[in-house]
């Protein structure tokens, strides 16, 4: 190649690696990016290009999240971020791992871990929804036969009874239990606040009457618990009651019914439930003059233990 033809050459050649250099074409160094944004419902998206794998395109990944704390708007989305734990540096000492949560008690096989049996052969006879007008009536009968049972009380109709009634429960050595203020068959619906003051306004009502007396445990209106009830019932130190015999007493179909009911379906550990208020019970207390008699020859009556 003549000398002449040589530098032509070079010269094109430094030519095209000023040009590579000046434009800086580094597209392949390119990393992806995530933007952002604002759905109609409040919820930031964020979109994530993938880099181009071997042989294969690059695909777009999204992750909702919920909006900042504090926007404005229907409030859907718009929660506080969960606060995050801090990661311990590698020179930080490890913290003693947690104790364990108390395992609930051998007889929590009912909803939501309701007691549902007393654990043992016993038998528990459980009243609810008083006091009411036929209350007396029930502890003169369990007092003739030296029967101690539980007594599910809803906090409003308390007042509407003499106190004496209350003191009674107490002094002749019956459980309490709490049934709510208000007996709200859908309490297990309701916010925290809520059922933690149906819970707490009964459990003062009765204590304004038998100061100290323990309350240990609280039973949903119409055995609707729900995990909620029962955690906020155990964080006030009480534990929740459940059934498996239930005569439909409430309902008045007929002394012999309540009757066979409970005699038919009353086994060894069985809680027992009947109602002392709430409307006329009348056919309860008849249906008790056989009923006490009969279970006590066949089983242990308790009350709940406290």
């Amino acid at each position: 190649m003549a000398p002449r033809h040589k530098r032509m050459l070079i010269a094109m050649l430094i030519t095209v690696l000023l040009t590579s250099c000046t434009t800086g074409d580094n597209s392949v160094w390119t990393q992806p990016r995530a933007t952002g944004s604002l759905s109609a419902a409040g919820a930031v998206s964020d979109t994530t290009a993938s880099g181009q794998g071997a042989g294969g395109p690059a695909k777009a990944t999204s992750k909702p999240r919920p909006a900042a704390s504090g926007s404005q708007g229907s409030g859907l989305y718009a929660l506080s971020p969960s606060p995050q734990s801090p990661t311990p540096s590698p020179s930080a000492s490890p913290s003693a791992p947690a104790s364990p949560p108390a395992a609930p008690p051998n007889n929590a096989h009912g909803p939501a871990g309701s007691i549902n049996t007393t654990g043992s052969d016993a038998v528990a006879l459980t009243f609810d929804d008083g006091p009411g007008g036929n209350t007396g009536q029930v502890l003169d009968l369990l007092k003739q036969y030296g029967i101690h049972a539980t007594f599910c009380i809803i906090g409003r109709v308390i007042a509407d009874y003499s106190p004496d009634l209350i003191r009674r429960l107490v002094a002749e050595g019956h459980t309490l239990c709490n049934h709510t203020w208000t007996h709200d068959l859908n309490l297990r619906t309701r916010s925290e606040d809520q059922i933690r003051s149906e819970l707490q306004r009964t459990n003062d009502a009765i204590h304004a009457i038998v100061p100290g007396a323990p309350i240990k445990y609280f039973r949903n209106p119409g055995g609707n618990f729900s995990p909620l009830t029962v955690s906020i019932a155990a964080s006030m130190g009480m534990q929740s009651l459940d059934w498996n015999v239930d005569p439909a007493d409430w309902s008045r179909p007929g002394t012999q019914s309540i009757i066979n009911n409970v005699l038919t379906h009353t086994h060894a550990g069985s809680i027992v439930l009947m109602h002392d208020g709430g409307g006329d019970r009348s056919q309860t207390v008849q249906a008790l003059r056989t009923i006490l008699p009969n279970l006590q020859s066949r089983f242990t009556l308790v009350p709940m233990p406290v």
